[in-house]
């Protein structure tokens, strides 16, 4: 059995819609779905957009081989065979909208957008979904624990509490979006070219006659690598007396040992008298790394305690976004063909947040000119053209319309751009790095009380008049 082939990395439900919509002579027709979330994660005033890379690969890959037709001829649906060689002939050939990786996004505003045949755009959902839900979380979770942590060095070590062998690269590939600067995982390493860092294991010690030994023989293994793990006996009265032992060999070889890793105990506390320890011997350049099921609030707690860490490696809490571990976006139809033209479609439901913003419609981001921080998001109907030319607009709550301001000084930077038209690749992936460097300047755009970790404000996207109208006029009409 072959696993690369992610073509049926689908629900079952998405064969049967493409199957019906085949006899029904319907698969032609185009559709316009959106990926959005409802909701933050963490309780964060922000989430950061990561995942288009795989996004990109899974549909430049798509086909149905003969192994997944065979599979589906197994299936009760008794799927007729022409259907399946209709899916053998297949190929994405629809156009794919998508916000930049590394973008601060905000609930209700779309992620992604497909402009395809029912027959293209039904399959892609859950796989498009699995991809930047999973990477959009963890990127966030890392941007949160950046930002506790702006001035020191953050390590992914959460590869061996990932759920499988995928979340644990692509996961390390969100958090150095994100800002982490490097990650233990070396398929990481090597697919993306992320930095890879690494100590050893408390197994390292154990498999020596003693602690002194061991660190000696790492150093003599590793000169120039030397980080060593002090807490496998007793942190303050064993491993830390036995580093600075190694340190002093490795000063009279010319050499300096860069850090020693604290994984148990009171953090705080043990890295206060590390350092201490450390510093009246004469080495104050090494460095102290930290690890043990650390986030963003074990981590701030810690600073606040005036904890002497230099060094944070994120692991279980980071890779599985363990306090919050599905972000919960959606893949919705907003508009399908009729007659030649798209009409739009809405979804309605008794929870009003979910609620659909229906019509084929454009994203932007309103950069005041004054500030040069971005004042609001705004959605409009592709055929408005007020946000186009820059003319004055207002901004108003959609829960709360009575609560607006007009704008009129103003750049309106559209959010989605082309990734794929008619199926070809128009977008020029960047490279990891400046992905990187566009999230931090991204960091910049907005005001501080929006990036708060707890009880941040509510950053606005608003929905145009035309677009608040519409939506106003299909719940009457669909509701009698």
């Amino acid at each position: 059995m072959k696993y690369d082939n992610l073509t049926l990395h689908t629900d079952k439900y998405q064969i049967n819609m493409m199957y019906a919509h085949w006899l029904q002579g319907t698969y032609k027709q185009k559709a316009v779905f959106e990926v959005y979330f409802r909701k933050l994660p963490f309780g964060s005033g922000y989430a950061v957009f990561a995942g288009l890379e795989r996004v990109i690969h899974y549909i430049q890959n798509l086909h149905f081989g003969d192994e997944e037709i065979a599979y589906l001829r197994t299936q009760e649906e008794n799927y007729r065979e022409d259907f399946l060689e209709a899916l053998r002939a297949f190929k994405f050939g629809g156009d794919l909208q998508a916000v930049p990786e590394g973008t601060l996004v905000f609930p209700n505003e779309p992620l992604v957008r497909v402009v395809a045949r029912m027959f293209e755009a039904q399959l892609v959902e859950t796989a498009i979904l699995n991809f930047v839900n999973y990477q959009t979380l963890v990127a966030t979770k890392a941007s949160r624990i950046k930002q506790v942590a702006p001035r020191d060095v953050l390590l992914e070590f959460g590869t061996r509490r990932a759920q499988e062998a995928d979340a644990a690269i692509w996961g390390a590939r969100a958090a150095y979006v994100a800002g982490f600067h490097a990650t233990s995982n070396l398929r990481a390493g090597m697919l993306f070219g992320i930095p890879t860092k690494g100590t050893h294991a408390h197994a390292w010690v154990q498999a020596h006659d003693t602690e002194e030994e061991a660190f000696r023989a790492y150093a003599e293994a590793l000169p120039e690598q030397v980080t060593l793990l002090v807490d496998t006996y007793d942190t303050l009265r064993s491993g830390v007396p036995n580093a600075i032992k190694t340190a002093r060999l490795l000063q009279s070889q010319g050499k300096s040992m860069n850090a020693i890793r604290l994984d148990s105990g009171d953090l705080a506390y043990l890295s206060q008298q590390a350092r201490c320890m450390l510093d009246e011997a004469g080495f104050p350049e090494v460095k102290i790394v930290a690890s043990n099921d650390l986030d963003e609030n074990i981590i701030e707690g810690l600073k606040a305690q005036d904890a002497k860490i230099d060094v944070w490696g994120v692991g279980t809490q980071l890779i599985t976004a363990a306090d919050q571990p599905a972000l919960g976006g959606v893949y919705k139809l907003v508009a399908r063909e009729k007659n030649g033209e798209f009409v739009p479609v809405i979804k309605i439901s008794g929870n009003p947040e979910k609620v659909t913003n229906p019509g084929f419609k454009e994203a932007y981001r309103i950069i005041n000119k004054k500030t040069g921080k971005a004042e609001a998001d705004y959605l409009a109907l592709q055929h408005e053209v007020d946000i186009k030319k820059g003319e004055r607009i207002k901004l108003f709550d959609p829960i709360h319309p009575y609560i607006y301001k007009y704008i009129d000084d103003y750049e309106a930077i559209p959010l989605l751009q082309p990734i794929f038209l008619q199926g070809k690749l128009v977008y020029e992936e960047p490279a990891l790095d400046g992905i990187r460097d566009y999230h931090a300047q991204q960091m910049q755009s907005v005001w501080p009380q929006y990036l708060r970790k707890l009880n941040p404000e509510v950053y606005r996207v608003n929905l145009s008049a035309s677009l608040w109208k519409l939506k106003m006029d299909l719940i009457h009409e669909h509701q009698g």
